[in-house]
């Protein structure tokens, strides 16, 4: 017994011997690889300390630290995507309160790539939009403040513009090669997402969202809620010009459509495993028919939402190929509330769709909707340029195709009949806009305590649009309108007056898609197809 014992003890000893020396030369094995992986990263970084350093201490002026940095910044991010981005202080809290909350300014979001701030979002609902600024609008005088051409600071370009609601500022902008001055009312800015929602027919609702804020699953929750209760039996949602915002909104929402099992979407990347998401069954808009309406400015939140519909067969997309954004962005905030979205992970649909169109260099990703104008993309389907190597199917077997964004069921082309010269003229300088303001500026107090839809046909009745819009368009505009050129302009140009006029009773949003929604095209199929 004791022979055995001490052989079993001996044998004991050799197998811990064994595995003990393969740990160690494991570990060193793996300390020398984190070690050179380690020294290779520092030299990747080393050059650009050098180069800082050196400039610090040999540069013949006073240095901007600040401004360096964040110039570095910059453009080391802008060697990834093109959503992969530096937010300073100011447009951080900015794009923080667009998406979270309500602030008082004019409602615009604006950038400056070079030395003019360009105004890239005129906010639903907002001052702003009422008066007729546009996206593409240069900035170039606050009242009186020349910020053009003169490196006004960004910051102070915000906060000459925001102030308390109810107070003026007179904004002046280059469009097109002209100077327009805009004076703006301040107010407080409309955060909400959805925009309208009403019955189109009587088993018919329609809802359009704006965005993906951190309200927008319980906004379009209640929404539809409501009209299932006025008898909503099929949904026209629409998605069009929605660029997107919180993908756990995106998620919230799709549950309440899709059947118990169904996959959302799912995310990875080089540093984040696949994760997949899947229905819980739980939602109360599982049996409620579905038409979702997209358009080459729908975008990332908005683009799961009908890839997970499409891809699931749970309903009719229509409208035009989306725009293309599948990045999944994280913040990440420094001490000096400035901030980094970086690009983390790709979004996938069910079927395995990469949603993120492909990125060939910041100058033509950047015109890419562009191109697509360009090359009648938006007017025919046959000009699409689908990648047909990658193949992918919907439950049902139906085929589908990558590429980037969303391929809808159903092509409706951008209506372009309606494009008579004054119509174009005065949606230049956006004439319509500013005329609905001088209604409401004379009718004051009847227009705005409208509140319902009879009372409002009346008084759009009493307008004789005829005579009125032309005079102001030639006497504020200098756009000259023969009777047969408003004749010719008139079946597009009158629901959007009506509707731009309407916007400014109590009905608000609600009475601007109501009245301007006949004219819709893509909505007119969705309803012809029902």
């Amino acid at each position: 017994m004791d022979r055995r014992k001490q052989l079993a003890l001996q044998i004991v000893q050799v197998v811990l011997g064994v595995v003990i020396g393969a740990l160690v030369t494991l570990s060193v094995f793996r300390y020398r690889e984190t070690r050179h992986l380690m020294q290779t990263r520092y030299a990747d970084w080393r050059k650009l300390n050098l180069v800082l350093d050196m400039v610090e201490k040999n540069y013949v002026d006073t240095l901007d630290r600040e401004g360096m940095t964040d110039a570095a910044i910059v453009a080391a991010l802008g060697k990834l995507d093109p959503h992969s981005v530096y937010l300073p202080p100011v447009q951080l809290e900015a794009s923080q309160e667009e998406l979270a909350g309500n602030f008082e300014g004019i409602g615009i979001q604006f950038n400056v790539p070079n030395d003019t701030a360009i105004v890239l979002e005129v906010i639903p609902g907002g001052p702003s939009e009422k008066v007729g600024l546009l996206p593409g609008d240069r900035l170039l005088k606050v009242d009186d403040k020349v910020i053009a051409g003169v490196n006004f600071p960004q910051d102070s370009m915000v906060r000459r513009m925001k102030g308390p609601a109810g107070t003026k500022v007179t904004v002046t902008v280059g469009r097109a090669g002209e100077v327009i001055p805009f004076e703006i009312t301040r107010g407080r800015i409309p955060v909400h997402s959805v925009d309208a929602f009403f019955m189109l027919r009587d088993t018919v609702g329609y809802l359009h969202l704006s965005k993906f804020s951190r309200t927008t699953f319980q906004e379009c929750h209640l929404s539809a809620l409501s009209l299932m209760a006025q008898g909503m039996t099929h949904l026209i949602f629409d998605l069009r010009d929605n660029s997107g915002g919180y993908m756990d909104q995106a998620l919230l929402l799709c549950n309440d459509f899709l059947h118990a099992g169904d996959t959302l979407v799912y995310i990875e990347g080089r540093h984040r495993k696949r994760e997949v998401y899947k229905a819980d069954g739980k939602g109360e808009l599982q049996d409620i028919g579905l038409t979702v309406l997209i358009s080459e400015n729908s975008a990332s939140a908005s683009e799961i939402f009908a890839g997970a519909i499409q891809d699931n067969d749970r309903g009719t997309v229509l409208g035009r190929r989306s725009f293309g954004k599948g990045l999944v962005q994280e913040p990440f905030f420094f001490s000096d509330n400035s901030g980094v979205r970086l690009t983390v992970a790709r979004y996938y649909t069910p079927s395995g769709r990469c949603i993120q169109k492909p990125y060939n260099g910041a100058k033509e990703y950047a015109y890419d909707i562009y191109y697509r104008y360009a090359d009648g993309e938006v007017f025919s389907a046959d000009s699409v340029k689908l990648d047909t190597t990658d193949v992918h199917h919907t439950r049902s077997g139906r085929i589908v195709y990558g590429g980037g964004g969303i391929m809808p069921d159903v092509f409706v082309p951008m209506d372009s009949t309606r494009a008579s010269k004054f119509y174009v003229e005065c949606n230049r300088k956006a004439t319509q806009m500013r005329f609905a303001s001088w209604i409401c500026d004379r009718y004051g107090a009847r227009l705005r305590n409208i509140d319902n839809y009879p009372d409002m046909d009346r008084f759009l009745s009493s307008v004789n649009w005829k005579v009125e819009f032309p005079a102001y368009a030639r006497r504020q505009d200098g756009i000259g309108c023969t009777e047969a050129e408003w004749d010719e302009s008139a079946p597009y140009l009158l629901p959007q007056l009506k509707a731009l006029v309407a916007r400014y009773s109590k009905l608000g949003e609600n009475a601007f898609d109501k009245y301007y929604l006949p004219v819709d095209n893509t909505v007119t199929e969705a309803l012809n197809l029902l």
